[in-house]
């Protein structure tokens, strides 16, 4: 099993549409310009679906988060091509930083960010590393505590 589709209620799907096709790097699949609907491609397609409904019809802008399985070596670049984008990047911890933090429990490294619509975006890369409910840290200190054991 899989996600199909998730939907987002966004103030301006033109202007969200741009940045997750743009920034994010989703491709268009249908615009319905009579309800205000966007739908995007998440990766392969056909595979998942992101819909940006627009709240000019009433719907409320209620803030949603959501996670994008990307490569390691995809989501190790991320944070400094969202920067350059002027999109800022956090870790788990909601500090600023372009470095993946990783949750040891499951283990999986992961960089946050905000939509246009402040919705919590997440790029998440599972890890092959042994879990270690005990640590959330950097990528960095991830990689340094595998290589010690």
């Amino acid at each position: 099993m899989y996600l199909y589709e998730t939907h987002l209620p966004v103030t301006d799907t033109r202007a969200s549409q741009a940045f997750y096709t743009q920034i994010v790097g989703l491709s268009f699949a249908y615009r319905d310009p009579k309800r205000d609907i966007a739908f995007l491609w998440i990766g392969e397609y056909r595979r998942s679906m992101l819909g940006l409904w627009g709240t000019q019809f009433g719907r409320a802008a209620q803030k949603s988060h959501f996670a994008i399985a990307v490569s390691l070596p995809e989501l190790l670049i991320a944070g400094k091509r969202l920067n350059d984008l002027r999109v800022a990047t956090r870790n788990f911890k909601n500090e600023r930083t372009t470095e993946p933090s990783v949750i040891g429990g499951m283990p999986s490294a992961q960089l946050h960010f905000d939509d246009l619509d402040g919705h919590l975006l997440e790029f998440i890369a599972l890890l092959d590393d042994d879990p270690n409910a005990e640590f959330i840290g950097s990528f960095s200190e991830w990689e340094a505590s595998c290589q010690a054991h």
